[in-house]
């Protein structure tokens, strides 16, 4: 594993140093946490790709642009246009699928262990400690923004296919990696001290990646979704798993540890194993997570809530380890609760075709408008530019939470509502099995000789 520390993506960096070299990014300052409270007017799904917003500098159309005359941007622009021949169009549909059939535990898990539970990695959070994009004021938009690249890369085949708005996105990511990696990596040379190479290896390794895209496909298939009482289909385990090879690929990640889902899930547990080391800048990242989300729009979840669903899922052992608040048992039942709830629903509709479809269209469609279109989400598609700017004035620093403003009723009352549908399911069920069994035995009896 060493040597994934120290590999990255050459081919990503060459291009983005061509584009710097045709057009320079400006000089002047950068704000830290450029956010704007104010919602911007939403872009169509596929302005993203084929027209940048009016004044944001967009390294995927500089890229495009260049294709042609540019040797280094010629090279990246073939290979991510260039389908792979275990790629199998139809398959990678039914993985867009999976998604939208486990969409709420799929999302509880996202942001709970693959995010949550990823900061307790000490290699990486240091570089992402050295964005300054995990303040409680930014968070939950750079939550958004991963979210919107998933959404982007699920919403249809045409977006994920050469051109689509998905197919973009990954380029602008792996585009910005590369301009977070060499930031990083600037600033190193100028100050040793500032981030340590032989310790934690190159800033967005391939290591790195690799733990990313397995933390949004092996994590969840095998962790996330159990401890929710959701298990996929073997069909729909090789189907996601093939769906995120792909965005693997396309974001310059080594694809070889996603061929199957055997060495998917092999990869998984030996990152669990030796990567998983929560450190006190762990600690600050992940309770600024929760910080930034807590009675936020769209859950309104409370910060107790929000506490028990990283221990629901990432244990409490690495909660403990993170420093994360131990909830009353009331905030436990309401766990169970969202377990019923996401049982109930995901099982129901994928026994009937009909209501899947239905569900996975419906999903689609609230999704998008969620967490992109609404005033609360994004407000418009993000086109993934260098906002987080590493510098050496400071890291992320523990924070408090934010101000809710208007209080909501939340989740917390559906998954309240929900145990106390299935505690008195539970309850029918014991009373008349109970009946029928007392039934039986008596009719035995009568046979006795």
């Amino acid at each position: 594993m060493d040597p994934m520390k120290q590999s990255y993506d050459t081919l990503g960096e060459k291009a983005l140093d061509r584009l710097y070299t045709i057009s320079p990014p400006p000089h002047s300052p950068f704000p830290r946490n450029p956010i704007s409270n104010e919602a911007k007017p939403g872009l169509k799904s596929h302005d993203t790709a084929e027209h940048p917003p009016e004044g944001k500098r967009d390294l995927y159309h500089l890229l495009r642009e260049n294709a042609l005359s540019d040797e280094a941007s010629r090279l990246l622009w073939a290979q991510v246009n260039t389908v792979p021949s275990w790629v199998c169009w139809d398959q990678i549909a039914r993985g867009q699928d999976c998604f939208y059939r486990y969409g709420g535990p799929i999302l509880t898990g996202l942001a709970f262990q693959s995010l949550l539970g990823g900061m307790g990695a000490a290699r990486v959070v240091e570089t992402l400690a050295r964005t300054g994009g995990f303040s409680t004021k930014v968070a939950r938009h750079r939550l958004f923004e991963t979210t919107q690249h998933i959404l982007q890369c699920t919403q249809s085949l045409e977006f994920i296919q050469p051109g689509g708005a998905g197919h973009a996105s990954s380029i602008r990511v792996r585009l910005l990696h590369a301009a977070v990696r060499q930031r990083i990596m600037k600033l190193a040379r100028q100050r040793p001290e500032y981030y340590d190479v032989g310790a934690w290896g190159i800033p967005i390794n391939d290591l790195d990646c690799i733990a990313t895209i397995g933390t949004f496909s092996a994590t969840l298939i095998w962790i996330s979704l159990p401890r929710q009482g959701i298990f996929m289909t073997q069909g729909e385990i090789i189907d996601y798993i093939a769906l995120w090879r792909y965005i693997a690929y396309l974001t310059g990640t080594p694809t070889e540890h996603f061929e199957t889902p055997e060495k998917a899930k092999r990869v998984m547990e030996v990152l669990l194993l030796y990567e998983i080391k929560p450190t006190e800048t762990s600690k600050i990242l992940a309770n600024n997570i929760i910080k930034s989300l807590a009675g936020q729009p769209p859950g309104f979840a409370s910060e107790a809530f929000l506490q028990v669903n990283s221990r629901w899922l990432n244990g409490n052992e690495l909660s403990d380890a993170l420093g994360i608040g131990r909830p009353s048992i009331y905030y436990w039942a309401l766990a169970v609760g969202q377990c019923l709830f996401f049982m109930a629903i995901c099982y129901t509709y994928r026994a009937v075709p009909y209501l899947d479809r239905r569900k996975i269209a419906t999903l689609r469609r609230v999704f998008w408008q969620v967490i992109i279109k609404n005033e609360s989400g994004l407000g418009e598609e993000t086109t993934f530019d260098f906002k987080y700017i590493p510098d050496l004035s400071k890291k992320t620093q523990m924070e408090d939470v934010l101000e809710t403003g208007v209080r909501r009723v939340g989740i917390e009352q559906r998954n309240l509502q929900a145990l106390g549908i299935g505690c008195i399911l539970f309850a029918l069920t014991a009373f008349f099995g109970s009946k029928i069994v007392i039934a039986v035995v008596k009719r035995a009896v009568k046979w006795l000789p």
